[in-house]
């Protein structure tokens, strides 16, 4: 098999993670699987260095695990497991955001509207996604310190663009709680701030599920709700 490409300005380790992540979501990696270190490294035409410092983020973000002789097996991939990685990420994001709140600058919040009407004014997918990027770079780079930006982009990991690119039609239902998180910024209300990042990373882990069982990745098990 021919190496793939090399995408440079991206750290190899970087391209290694989103591989993994890849796999996983589309079905060829599944729990309790072992990850096959050297095929990795000819799919990429990557040395073993990049896929051991890969390896080792990803069990730091729980999609693997590693066994003392025996390698990197892929950890527990289900419904519950994919809703708790979404509610993580919104609840660290919700932490910036109220602190936002709780002391709004009128620099941010203006910018932070701009972008919001970008949003609600969004037809394409990748035109949302690069504004919902911006709002919450704003509001990461002003209120978020070194740590809470770290845990941030490591709860990213399970958030690949390349998906939500494919699969989210319809931004309604996620544009609401951006304009809900935007009123409450502007108001000052830190609680508002914080259930409109928990209700938008609640919806965007029952897309995935619903996604990830319509591709036939998940087994369908009736406790997510389906989409509108």
């Amino acid at each position: 098999m021919a190496a793939m490409p090399k995408k440079y300005g991206v750290k190899e380790k970087d391209l290694v993670v989103s591989h993994v992540v890849n796999l996983v979501l589309t079905g060829k990696l599944r729990s309790g699987d072992r990850l096959d270190r050297n095929e990795i490294a000819r799919e990429l035409g990557l040395s073993r260095v990049p896929i051991q410092e890969a390896v080792v983020q990803l069990e730091h973000d729980g999609l693997l695990s590693t066994r003392y002789h025996r390698g990197a097996y892929i950890e527990r991939f289900d419904e519950s497991v994919i809703l708790e990685h979404h509610e993580v990420y919104g609840v660290l994001n919700g932490m910036a955001s109220a602190r936002a709140a709780a002391d709004p600058s009128r620099r941010i919040v203006d910018r932070l509207e701009a972008v919001a009407r970008i949003m609600a004014n969004s037809r394409g997918t990748r035109k949302f996604l690069d504004a919902a990027g911006q709002y919450r770079q704003l509001i990461n780079d002003e209120y978020a310190g070194p740590r809470l930006r770290a845990a941030i982009r490591a709860a990213q990991t399970f958030l690949p663009r390349k998906f939500w690119l494919t699969c989210l039609q319809d931004h309604d239902e996620i544009w609401q709680t951006y304009d809900a998180e935007t009123t409450a910024i502007r108001t000052g209300d830190p609680e508002g701030a914080r259930s409109a990042c928990a209700r938008r990373s609640a919806t965007m882990g029952r897309l995935m599920c619903n996604e990830l069982v319509r591709r036939g990745v998940l087994e369908p098990t009736g406790t997510v709700a389906p989409t509108r």
